[in-house]
């Protein structure tokens, strides 16, 4: 039987300890491996923003046409007792779908989170690669969440609190905050409740519904990144 020689590999030829570098890989196409999974990151955010703006839509037309349908209720048998009661199962109907639509988003926006921490480890093996392109990139090339702002912001500093209120999630949030505050009032105002009453009602509602809201979009953002692997170097 014939002896086989032993073949060096990238692993026996590393000194013991020694960190590995991709420009030292021998992988053939590596930039054409990472580019591909960098297509296929950009493909999956795409399309789930795709799917949260059809489901948005799809929600803001249910609720126009509630509105349209009052309306003519209203015009054909006035203000009484029949109108509210239909106003209040199409604010009850337009809550859950909103509820339920809101919810996808946070979870969505949180994929997004994940989907560009993904990318910018992407961008640190690029700057591996050929460091002198370091200069030339605007998103960032770290995963941790100074990287993660770097690259929502383009490079420039943001105020955090404007881009909450701005973002898709805080304005489906008050869209159903409104809805929850009227269905608020509705069923106050059926249950005999005065003006003052029905306000307050009202408005608790949709305060509370917003609240509420919020902590559980906290409760999806709050959970720890425990897979930074290339956090922003500290400034000495």
């Amino acid at each position: 039987m014939d002896s086989q020689e032993d073949v060096p590999t990238e692993e026996t030829t590393l000194a013991p300890g020694a960190a590995r570098e991709l420009r030292d890989s021998t992988t053939a196409g590596l930039p054409v491996l990472l580019s591909t999974e960098h297509w296929s990151l950009l493909g999956t955010r795409s399309m789930t923003w795709s799917e949260i703006m059809s489901r948005i839509t799809i929600y803001l037309t249910v609720v126009s046409a509630f509105l349209v349908v009052l309306a003519l209720t209203a015009q054909a048998t006035g203000f009484g007792t029949p109108f509210r009661v239909m106003a209040i199962g199409f604010a009850s109907a337009a809550l859950v779908m909103g509820s339920l639509t809101a919810i996808r988003v946070n979870l969505a926006s949180r994929e997004d989170a994940d989907l560009i921490r993904a990318m910018n480890r992407l961008r640190h093996a690029y700057v591996e690669l050929a460091p002198e392109i370091a200069p030339y990139l605007t998103a960032s090339t770290h995963d941790d969440d100074h990287g993660l702002m770097q690259t929502y912001s383009l490079g420039y500093r943001r105020n955090l609190v404007l881009h909450i209120v701005g973002s898709t999630a805080f304005f489906l949030m008050v869209v159903n905050g409104i809805v929850a505050g009227t269905l608020g009032a509705l069923i106050a105002d059926i249950a005999g409740a005065g003006t003052a009453l029905v306000s307050v009602v009202g408005a608790l509602s949709g305060v509370g519904y917003v609240v509420g809201h919020m902590q559980i979009a906290r409760r999806v953002f709050a959970g720890p990144n425990d897979d930074e692997r290339f956090p922003t170097p500290t400034p000495h």
